[in-house]
């Protein structure tokens, strides 16, 4: 592909200096840095509202508490060694070496093959870690005790996500063999099968509480659902790591993805129960929002068929209920 040759010289702005070296692009940075910010804000605050407000009033502080402190220690767990067990240099084929990641000439250096240092990817995966670590804590909220939440979240960001972002990401065993776009399987397959194994272990709720739980804020809920969704355009955006045409097809079709299993999962509780439901709105939402992460970055053909299939599937229901 032959670039067009610019005429005259570059803008002040553009050029090289202290601040910004040759091989970083401002605009690959500038955005990798908002998607950074982006995903953060689905943990804080989406997540701790999100969590405070969907369980009874009692476990509401709880909950939220959970999200918060998860997103610090995960953060400080980060720089001190868990990036480095991710993305470092191997120390055994499912695993790389602990190390620090926090010296001035490290962080500064440029990122792999793309036009951003190393600081930036730094934060952009904490931001994955801590996210990933949050929702496994949605399968124990009202059963889980804070004291022990504080201990299981380092210990499950060293000894789990470390190995599944350094065997699928990094350059362990399943590099190249597997496209995970932005965190299908890193993110939430981990966080998934981890908080159902979790949820069996720590073992359900008491009898009473199984009966009747309702939010304790709907709104609210509303509320951290809509940071969740919005701060996915930096979750499945930022993932190629430049403001580029993948970026955009990665937005694009995150959110037509989610607005369509918004309306199918709807129309399933009118068609159903009879009534539309705020909560499985959400449901419906995350569901979407989880689907289309593996696969954000790819051509808008497969989103197509998906709603077309969709399209049928509603025509047929309707067509036989009535």
């Amino acid at each position: 592909m032959s670039w067009p040759q610019l005429e005259g010289p570059l803008p002040s702005g553009l050029l090289p200096d202290e601040g910004s070296p040759e091989w970083m692009n401002k605009g690959d940075n500038a955005w990798e840095l908002t998607a950074a910010a982006l995903v953060a804000i689905q943990s804080v605050p989406g997540l701790v509202i999100l969590y405070g407000s969907m369980v009874k009033k009692k476990w509401a502080v709880n909950s939220s508490f959970m999200a918060l402190y998860a997103f610090a220690v995960v953060l400080i767990c980060w720089v001190l060694w868990a990036h480095e067990m991710s993305f470092g240099e191997r120390m055994c084929p499912i695993l790389g070496k602990p190390n620090f990641a926090l010296g001035q000439k490290y962080l500064l250096e440029r990122a792999k093959n793309w036009y951003i240092p190393t600081a930036t990817y730094v934060f952009y995966q904490f931001a994955f870690a801590a996210i990933t670590v949050i929702l496994l804590g949605g399968s124990v909220l009202g059963r889980m005790n804070f004291y022990a939440w504080m201990s299981f979240v380092p210990l499950w960001l060293t000894f789990s996500y470390t190995i599944g972002a350094f065997n699928i990401w990094g350059s362990g065993l399943l590099q190249n063999r597997i496209i995970d776009f932005s965190g299908g399987y890193v993110i939430h397959l981990s966080s998934g099968v981890a908080g159902f194994t979790a949820a069996y272990w720590v073992g359900p709720r008491l009898s009473h509480d199984r009966q009747h739980f309702p939010p304790n804020n709907i709104i609210h809920m509303l509320g951290g659902a809509g940071f969740l969704w919005v701060g996915w355009t930096g979750f499945n955006g930022g993932s190629p790591f430049a403001a580029n045409e993948i970026t955009s097809l990665a937005i694009l079709n995150t959110h037509i993805c989610t607005a369509t299993s918004l309306f199918v999962w709807l129309s399933m509780d009118m068609l159903v129960y009879k009534k539309s439901s705020a909560i499985g709105a959400v449901q419906g939402m995350i569901t979407g929002l989880v689907c289309i992460t593996p696969a954000a970055g790819l051509s808008l053909v497969y989103l197509f068929a998906q709603l077309y299939i969709l399209l049928l599937f509603l025509i047929q229901t309707f067509g036989f209920s009535s």
